[in-house]
């Protein structure tokens, strides 16, 4: 009977250590039950919004193209000055000709004896000296050497390079006696009297970019206010951003506006009296979307929203929000949905 105490005494002991843990665990399920956290809210409110949008964009020349020889050979003459105006059919550079010029000569002292040869016998034919199909023969001689003449003559031509249109020319990129190719980038040429602009646009705007359309636009550390028309658009929406491209001419440039600046484009879209705005940081960035807690009832929910014009603070919601509507915008990171919060301050516009 001995051996039976110690294991009733092993036994009850285990039955309090176990009820001991119970307890121990509930006390610890209590203490992690969390209050609801308080935050800040904000009510949907319709505003009126002028719809204008900023966008970035570039000065381009209207014309401007690299240019280079048709031909390979070694320069001989370069007849411009770095960053000099030039008129359109300028001769800019010469390349080597003198092989050519050698062809062309011997070619016309050919010719030369050619239609000489055929006047005598153009003149034997009227005495019945010669055959009609010995005529035929020195004429389409003559005609043979007409033809190589104009093609010695038109390489010739390809030895000179010339100002495709009126325009500003960069920096010189050769030297005389270098041998260039067609690879050779020999300058730049841009028509920089008239200058033209691109910029991008989200994809719900790009159907009031219509051609003759007017938009304004501004630089850095200039107040001046200038204008251009719209002449075209992409023919598609980029995949990548969603946005479509536009390019307008510049109606009232000046000598500081230069292709290449960096410009902010304003677009007038008209007054929304209706906009639902709400604060920037209330928008919670997805992968495939965006969303806001909203407060109903006591409980946080997730929205789904599409946003629109935004400003320095403010962002439009055009879809998912109704007016009245109240979103947290502070404890973003640490409500989560179907969590119970309290509304300590509400936010109007």
């Amino acid at each position: 009977m001995k051996p039976i105490l110690p294991l009733l005494i092993l036994v009850s002991l285990s039955f309090a250590s176990c009820k001991s843990d119970k307890e121990e665990k509930k006390a610890d399920a209590g203490k992690d039950k969390k209050p609801p956290s308080k935050v800040e809210g904000f009510i949907v409110t319709p505003t009126v919004l002028s719809q204008d949008i900023e966008m970035p964009g570039s000065l381009m020349a209207a014309e401007e193209t690299e240019l280079h020889p048709e031909v390979s050979g070694r320069v001989t003459g370069i007849y411009f000055n770095e960053g000099s105006s030039v008129g359109q059919g300028a001769m800019l550079v010469k390349l080597y000709d003198g092989d050519l010029q050698a062809q062309l000569a011997k070619l016309r002292v050919q010719l030369k004896v050619a239609k000489e040869t055929l006047e005598r016998y153009e003149a034997l034919l009227k005495i019945g000296g010669v055959s009609v199909q010995e005529i035929e023969m020195y004429k389409l001689s003559v005609n043979n050497i007409q033809a190589d003449m104009n093609i010695v003559q038109t390489n010739i031509a390809r030895t000179s390079l010339r100002a495709p249109f009126s325009g500003k020319l960069g920096l010189r990129n050769i030297s005389i006696g270098a041998y260039v190719t067609p690879a050779t980038t020999i300058s730049t040429l841009r028509k920089v009297s008239q200058l033209k602009m691109e910029f991008t646009v989200p994809e719900k705007y790009g159907v009031g970019m219509k051609p003759g359309g007017q938009v304004e636009f501004g630089m850095e550390n200039n107040s001046k206010t200038y204008s251009a028309r719209i002449i075209a658009t992409e023919n598609n929406i980029a995949e990548e951003t969603r946005s479509l491209k536009v390019r307008a001419v510049v109606t009232n440039g000046d000598a500081q506006l230069i292709a290449g600046a960096f410009i902010k484009v304003k677009i007038a879209l008209g007054e929304n009296n209706a906009a639902l705005m709400i604060p920037s940081q209330a928008v919670i960035p997805k992968a495939r979307n965006k969303q806001v807690i909203v407060y109903r009832s006591g409980i946080a929910s997730m929205e789904t929203v599409t946003t629109g014009i935004r400003d320095s603070s403010m962002v439009e919601i055009t879809s998912g929000l109704k007016a009245g509507d109240t979103v947290l915008i502070t404890g973003l990171l640490t409500t989560k949905p179907g969590a119970k919060v309290i509304i300590n301050k509400v936010n109007k516009p």
